[in-house]
């Protein structure tokens, strides 16, 4: 623990805004130790450090996502209102065939607290369908969490066996195209989601973090006039295809400030959630420091 919190002060010390705690299920970090000390107390922790920077982290596994870890989230001023919290599967077979060790009524009831005392909070998650065995009903279970949790966004998936795992052995007599057809309905449920609460920031202000990583052929950081890399909201909503000046490119490579303006995207295709709405940037330009780093969308 010691050594995460100093390379954090470290890190924030040398100008870092924003640090990723990084893990395959993150959120059970201490289980394995001695002691009480958990995941929610790092938090904790590591909120204390001062400056201005945000923590996120992922990825969460829902059977160890506690209500203590939600207030935690809820009173940290440098921890993010954004949660990860993949759920793969709608269905209470499916989900004990995955050996998920949830129901879906279990990870509902965690995301009706966290928003409860995080109003706004952002959730993502991670979705497979097609899993072997899984008949079109339960898939439809899938579609209707998703229905009913109301994601920001999704990475979504059809089944692929791994070799060497239990369900690679499994029997799977749905076809892919049937497997398809209940993965293009996801989709369109999800997409109708974010359409709606992507609408929702037209005319809001909010305070965003914008990051270059634009590339050349040559693997170096280059201005390419109408491309760009993206920005993370507070929030994390993504930004794609900025139309940039050179003067705001070199704001934002600069850590200067700038302000954007942005807009609905019905048309961007992204390989994980296919074709769907995001929020698009169409302008950067430097400007003076006001009291936050904000973006307006329009």
């Amino acid at each position: 623990m010691s050594n995460i919190i100093k390379e954090i002060e470290e890190l924030v010390a040398d100008g870092v805004v924003e640090v990723m705690l990084l893990g395959q299920n993150v959120n059970s970090y201490g289980n394995d130790l001695e002691g009480d000390y958990r995941f929610p107390d790092l938090l904790e922790d590591i909120d204390k450090i001062p400056g201005e920077y945000l923590i996120r982290f992922m990825s969460s596994h829902p059977k160890d996502a506690t209500n203590r870890l939600f207030d935690v989230m809820a009173k940290c001023s440098h921890v993010a209102k954004q949660l990860h919290l993949p759920v793969q599967s709608g269905n209470d077979r499916v989900l004990k065939e995955m050996n998920r060790r949830y129901t879906r009524e279990k990870y509902l009831e965690e995301v009706r607290y966290a928003r409860s005392v995080m109003p706004g909070l952002v959730i993502t998650s991670d979705i497979i369908i097609g899993f072997p065995g899984e008949t079109e009903a339960e898939a439809m279970d899938t579609v209707s969490l998703v229905e009913e949790v109301g994601y920001d966004a999704l990475f979504t998936f059809i089944y692929s066996p791994r070799p060497g795992t239990r369900a690679a052995e499994m029997p799977d007599p749905a076809t892919r195209a049937e497997k398809q057809k209940w993965f293009d309905k996801l989709l369109e449920v999800q997409n109708a989601n974010s359409a709606r609460l992507h609408a929702a920031y037209v005319g809001k202000t909010v305070r965003f973090l914008a990051q270059v990583c634009q590339t050349n052929r040559a693997g170096k950081n280059s201005f390419v006039p109408g491309r760009f890399a993206m920005t993370c909201c507070v929030q994390d909503i993504q930004f794609v295809g900025f139309p940039c000046s050179y003067d705001g490119y070199k704001a934002l490579e600069q850590r200067a400030w700038v302000t954007v303006t942005a807009k609905v995207n019905y048309k961007f295709h992204n390989i994980y959630r296919g074709k769907g709405p995001v929020l698009t940037a169409i302008s950067v330009e430097p400007a003076e420091k006001p009291q936050n780093d904000v973006v307006t969308f329009s």
